[in-house]
């Protein structure tokens, strides 16, 4: 199983309808076929880390993580959710113990972005982003 864990916040003016529309490209996001369990709600972490939001999705090997990467869902709701994020987090984890799984995590994100520069630039554009580089 590959999990994949974003905290986020949302930029200051964002209206509660935005809010809703982001919330629910993600919940469609995360009901895509291959996606094994999912969860989308608040951050009940520290408020002190900035994050109001959580969006968590398990998949359940490298060709799931693939689909689900590249699912025409995903691909539309993330133009309706990253203009929204202020503040992000993403840890990934996994019990699947394969040394190369990090590497092979990132090969999948850099192929995407090969395919879908604007969708790079546009991860790029969020302000305060945090995302665990998978290759040790």
């Amino acid at each position: 199983m590959i999990v994949n864990i974003l905290r986020f916040s949302f930029k200051d003016g964002t209206t509660d309808a935005e809010k809703d529309t982001v919330l629910s490209a993600m919940r469609r996001t995360a009901s895509v076929e291959s996606v094994a369990f999912s969860t989308v709600g608040q951050d009940i972490g520290d408020p002190a880390e900035g994050f109001t939001h959580t969006y968590l999705a398990a998949v359940a090997d490298l060709p799931a993580l693939e689909r689900y990467m590249h699912d025409p869902v995903h691909l539309e709701g993330d133009w309706q959710i990253l203009p929204h994020i202020q503040r992000m987090s993403a840890v990934r984890l996994s019990d699947d113990l394969d040394p190369e799984l990090s590497a092979k995590v990132m090969a999948l994100h850099l192929a995407k972005v090969a395919q879908y520069p604007e969708w790079g630039q546009a991860l790029e554009t969020i302000p305060e982003a945090r995302i665990a580089n998978p290759v040790r």
